[in-house]
């Protein structure tokens, strides 16, 4: 037996980090996987609880040089709440030690071009000339180490305090025999300072660099406090989900209304529910009716009519009525709280995709040390440009490395478009479902519940003799009244959905797979089919022929006769879902073929494939067998998503290679399927196809941007145009471009917000 913790984990900075970490968390023995996410800052760990706790695998995190979260906390604080404050007061020593970089950095920087390009004298310079009747020029030498000295006292706090974190961090990495980004930060601005301050107090001629060091620090943590500001905003979702539950219950207990906290409302008490208020727990309505907005959870615009018997879902909000419900599904097992879990763990998975980036992180950080090394030493050794020279491409080198937006490009945007997909009522179990999903080219629909309503209703009433439809089916509705058959019911249904009072039967007989006969108000009422009647001597006139037609459109016919004369005919069938047919021309307007599996028989699925607009019909198919038909046009080579809501489509959604289940369905369906839709609307399948295509063209780019911002800035950093050009790449550059990269990856992939409207 295992479990699963989520660890939030704090201190790290790029696709290095999230290796070490990874790597330190599996060599713990009992530990079964584990996934860390750059972006969401967090460690999904599988264990067996036999011989590991989730208390050895934080110290494991914690010696391998990173912090953790610590979210069991003895108040009744929701672990959300405590690790927002941790990253929030994060957030804010960002801010400090920025403020002081700006504040420091920004004049020493100014001060330092100023004096370089010859705009700045200072006074003491002029004043200590004439007071030693010597030229200023004369002086200068001298005097300018007083400036230089100041530069020191301007670029010590950015230095150790601004840039404290890359030191604590760097000396972690260095303990475990291992380097990141952080690493590369310490050694290039360490360099500059290092190589000034012996500068200066050895009083050799020479140009200092803390202006250098300064920026360097600064301009990272201008893009670390951007890129943190951003990757807030990747988890809207989340945190979307999570301010949706609502804090208080009002239930009944003693007789009296009791207002307690969501969590200690316990199974199968019963909750009362006003207008306006979110509904606390999922449960069942047992009194009163009401219109209830379920788009927060599903997606769906549209409010939604409550009675009672009908299920509602815990955060939904009840628009008009007030009515009593029993809690059903409370805790970690509400509907919303299986949503959070299931965006949670989308969020930290892996695409395939990332492999690729974690090989290359492996070995980076150290191959860009022994660059940075090889660079320092060509240019001094071989180039002739001299130490300070070849110093300046050495750190232009480390800097520029970092490879914060290669570990970036893929974690923020499967985050974004998990989440885009959460808030349209499109659940996507992981990232490797969302990457397959993108590469569907065949969709097969489940006829019942899937394009259509899943419950049979009226669909048409015909009458011969001189009673009015609405006499047809009253009478019906009355003989059926008694009866359990799901045709039956719906013809009760539609009697009551028209006002209809119902007369109870006296006498009542259910002939199995025929229909029903009743005596209501002493007359005798027969309702089934076309054999029963004939078999019951009632003269049935055109009525076959009517029958003939409406079972040809896939409908069921049942006759209705009192005292031995018929009446009429009344056609209950499965109605298609209104946005079926606009569904499946979407799906083929974008080149994606679609077929129909059912196990109802050929002539009613045909019926229903001629309305939705399918061309390819597989019916009288058995449960065991719909995998079977999954996994004949995978053999065609073809990428197959199997759309279903049932237990039997269970097997079939695990052989597909995208599982997408209709989250009105069996929760079993929702457990095999890859994606699950809120709504039983399918226009969500394209959603979550478009969804999945545009999260993978962001990945694509965002790994693009990345390397090619490296293929081609490091060797310019090292110097490369120099030789022709005469330019170079700065560290002060260097900085800013990489602080922009990682901003550049994070705000690309937050497009994905409006990827569906």
């Amino acid at each position: 037996m295992s479990e699963q913790i989520n660890i939030p984990v704090t201190g790290m900075t790029c696709a290095s980090c999230v290796m070490r970490v990874e790597r330190a968390i599996k060599k713990v023995p009992g530990v079964l996987e584990a996934r860390v996410n750059l972006s969401t800052e967090g460690a999904s760990i599988t264990f067996a609880p036999e011989h590991v706790g989730p208390d050895e695998i934080k110290t494991a995190i914690e010696r391998a040089g990173y912090g953790v979260i610590e979210t069991r906390v003895a108040d009744a604080t929701p672990p959300e709440d405590v690790e927002a404050a941790a990253r929030a007061h994060e957030l804010a020593d960002k801010r400090r030690k920025l403020t002081v970089g700006v504040a420091l950095g920004l004049p020493l920087f100014l001060l330092s071009m100023s004096r370089d390009f010859g705009l700045l004298q200072p006074w003491w310079i002029g004043a200590a000339a004439n007071m030693a009747g010597h030229s200023a020029m004369e002086s200068l030498p001298a005097r300018d180490d007083l400036l230089n000295w100041f530069f020191l006292l301007l670029a010590t706090p950015v230095q150790f305090y601004s840039g404290r974190d890359y030191y604590v961090h760097a000396w972690k990495a260095l303990r475990a025999r291992t380097a990141n980004m952080d690493s590369l930060i310490a050694m290039g601005s360490s360099v500059a300072y290092l190589y000034s301050l012996l500068l200066l107090l050895s009083g050799a001629a020479g140009h200092v660099y803390f202006e250098t060091a300064a920026m360097i620090i600064t301009l990272i943590l201008v893009g670390k406090y951007l890129e943190a500001r951003a990757k807030s905003q990747t988890g809207a979702a989340i945190r979307a989900l999570i301010g949706l539950q609502p804090k208080l219950a009002r239930v009944l207990r003693g007789g009296q209304e009791v207002d307690v906290p969501v969590a200690e409302v316990r199974k199968g008490e019963v909750v009362i529910v006003r207008p306006g208020e979110k509904i606390p727990v999922d449960g069942m309505v047992i009194s009163g009716e009401s219109a209830v907005d379920e788009s927060m959870v599903t997606g769906e615009s549209l409010p939604v009519e409550k009675r009672p018997g009908d299920q509602v879902i815990g955060a939904t909000l009840n628009r008009s009525g007030s009515f009593q419900l029993r809690a059903l599904r409370i805790g970690n097992e509400s509907a919303l709280a299986q949503i959070i879990h299931l965006v949670q763990e989308a969020q930290g998975s892996r695409a395939p995709v990332q492999h690729l980036v974690d090989r290359v992180a492996a070995v980076f950080v150290p191959a860009v040390i022994g660059l940075a090394l090889l660079t320092f030493v060509g240019w001094w050794a071989i180039g002739g440009v001299g130490a300070t020279q070849a110093m300046l491409f050495a750190v232009a080198v480390l800097v520029i490395a970092c490879p914060c937006a290669l570990g970036l490009a893929t974690p923020t945007a499967i985050m974004v478009g998990t989440g885009t997909g959460a808030a349209h009522g499109v659940l996507i179990r992981n990232a490797e479902s969302l990457e397959r999903a993108a590469h569907i080219q065949a969709v097969i629909l489940d006829k019942t519940g899937t394009l259509t309503q899943g419950q049979p209703a009226v669909t048409d009433m015909i009458q011969v003799a001189q009673e009015s439809q609405v006499d047809l089916l009253q009478l019906a509705a009355s003989a059926e009244s008694r009866s359990e058959h799901p045709l039956g019911a719906a013809i009760v249904a539609a009697a009551r959905a028209r006002g209809l009072s119902l007369a109870t039967p006296t006498e009542f007989l259910a002939v199995a797979g025929a229909g029903v006969v009743a005596t209501v108000d002493e007359r005798q009422i027969i309702v089934g089919t076309l054999r029963m009647l004939q078999e019951r001597g009632v003269a049935l006139g055109d009525l076959p022929t009517h029958v003939e037609r409406l079972q040809s459109e896939g409908k069921t016919a049942m006759l209705v006769a009192l005292d031995g004369q018929a009446l009429g005919v009344i056609a209950v069938a499965d109605t298609i879902k209104p946005t079926s047919p606009a569904a499946v021309a979407a799906l083929r307007q974008q080149g994606i073929a679609v077929a129909m599996l059912t196990g109802d028989n050929r002539r009613t699925a045909e019926a229903i494939a001629a309305q939705v607009g399918v061309d390819r019909v597989v019916a009288e198919v058995l449960p065991h067998e719909k995998s079977a038909e999954v996994k004949r046009l995978q053999a065609e080579g073809v990428v197959v998503a199997m759309v279903g809501d049932g237990v039997n489509d269970a097997p079939a959604l695990a052989q597909a290679d995208v599982g997408i289940a209709i989250g009105t369905g069996a929760d079993v369906a929702m457990e095999a399927a890859d994606i699950t839709l809120m709504r039983g609307d399918l226009h969500s399948i394209t959603q979550a196809i478009r969804l999945s295509q545009a999260t993978m063209r962001t990945i694509r780019w965002n790994l693009f941007w990345a390397f090619l911002y490296n293929v081609i800035l490091i060797p310019v950093a090292a110097g490369a145009l120099y030789p022709f050009t005469g330019w170079q790449l700065s560290p002060i550059l260097a900085a800013a471009a990489m602080a922009f990269s990682s901003v550049f990856v994070i705000s690309n992939s937050l497009r994905l917000r409006w990827a569906l409207g």
